[in-house]
């Protein structure tokens, strides 16, 4: 295990970086009080070696532990109450969640779910809501990205889609938090590289929409600098070579940073990237990548300043908001990533509606230039129809 990659750290939660860390499991699991985990992962990785060597070292180490995989790429309601059935079936007290951000939501939000008597939409991100839970019935998470993109092993909040309108909803709690993050550069290796760069991507537009955001936080702006450069720099790498162990440390890095700094905020690319998905079944990160150009050309007036900052760090001699549009086209097609939302299968005919959704959005508040309904569903069709205007 290399030293220069392997460390612990306590922010924003506890954190066991490293190569073959996962080995620690059981550790964590019993740090954090478990006796009887649920294993919470989706239906790609149920199977895989990765799973089933961590379900037999829990229950070699006297951890009997379910498994529950049955969830939606883009999780309903449903899919977690099906979880909570898995969970107390089990019976459990506590959750594994290993995989990409699908997983870790479903698995923070069985945890939550565990102990509460309210429905979940009544904890959306509004207000005070989160007031409502009964902190006492938020079982403990050890969390465990297999993907270097959604950071949702630091977050306090998931994303699950409300099915009867067809909206994705954040539910919100400072305690939905994973207890322990097992950050295990291994485990991404696999991960093939349009994987690879849509989840980088979704991490990258963390770090640029959280920068970009209106508001006084300079230590969201230092993180997401820092993840900015991480991932200009090791993303390529990790897309050209999978086994690059070092790069894919230093993803996993800066997709968490980019998660703790868009605690500021983040802005018109996720406000329309949670109907996207909700309405067409698109995968998060490639419809962030995708959409972040249209969304930079309509903030232009706004954050032109923020750009010769990133500009410089990208060692660009031209550092004028142009340049770095640019380079994100360039970095975009390097990676493979589609121009339009159309190469997604996804038609403008309902982009008023996106457009009505995209503004109820929470994120949608966090934009630097103040955006409507009329606005949002405007860059929606330029999103799908390639005009970067």
């Amino acid at each position: 295990m290399s030293p220069i990659l392997t460390g612990k750290w306590s922010y924003p939660t506890t954190v066991w970086a490293g190569p073959d860390r996962i080995k620690e499991l059981p550790d964590a699991c019993r740090a954090l009080g478990m006796q009887r985990p649920l294993l919470v992962t989706d239906r790609g990785l149920k199977s895989s070696a990765m799973v089933q060597n961590a379900l037999e070292m829990n229950i070699r180490s006297g951890l009997p532990t379910a498994l529950f995989a049955e969830f939606k790429g883009n999780p309903v309601s449903a899919d977690v109450a099906a979880g909570l059935k898995a969970y107390r079936g089990h019976p459990a007290d506590g959750v594994i969640a290993i995989g990409g951000g699908s997983a870790l939501d479903v698995g923070k939000a069985i945890a939550f779910m565990s102990g509460q008597l309210r429905p979940i939409w009544d904890f959306e991100d509004i207000g005070d809501w989160w007031q409502r839970a009964n902190p006492a019935g938020i079982a403990p998470v050890v969390a465990i990205p297999t993907t270097a993109g959604t950071g949702s092993e630091v977050g306090r909040a998931v994303v699950i889609v409300n099915e009867d309108t067809h909206e994705k909803k954040i539910i919100f709690h400072p305690r939905m938090m994973p207890g322990i993050v097992i950050s295990d550069p291994v485990l991404t290796v696999g991960l093939p590289p349009a994987v690879t760069a849509a989840t980088g991507m979704d991490a990258f537009v963390h770090c640029f929409e959280s920068y970009c955001s209106p508001g006084f936080h300079p230590p969201a702006d230092g993180m997401a600098l820092e993840g900015l450069r991480l991932i200009a720099k090791y993303l390529p790498r990790a897309y050209d070579r999978g086994d690059d162990i070092e790069a894919r440390a230093f993803m996993l890095a800066a997709a968490s940073m980019g998660a703790a700094a868009f605690q500021k905020g983040l802005g018109a690319v996720h406000a329309l990237a949670h109907p996207i998905g909700a309405v067409y079944d698109t995968h998060h990160g490639l419809t962030n990548a995708v959409l972040l150009p249209y969304v930079m050309a309509h903030n232009k007036v706004a954050i032109a300043d923020r750009l010769t900052v990133i500009g410089r760090l990208l060692g660009l001699e031209d550092t004028s908001f142009d340049s770095v549009l640019e380079w994100v086209l360039q970095f975009r097609r390097a990676l493979g990533i589609p121009n339009t939302l159309q190469e997604l299968k996804v038609t403008a005919d309902r982009a008023d509606e996106i457009g009505r959704m995209a503004a109820r959005d929470p994120s949608a508040s966090g934009n630097p230039v103040p955006v409507d309904a009329a606005a949002l569903a405007t860059i929606f069709r330029n999103a799908v129809a390639g005009q970067l205007a």
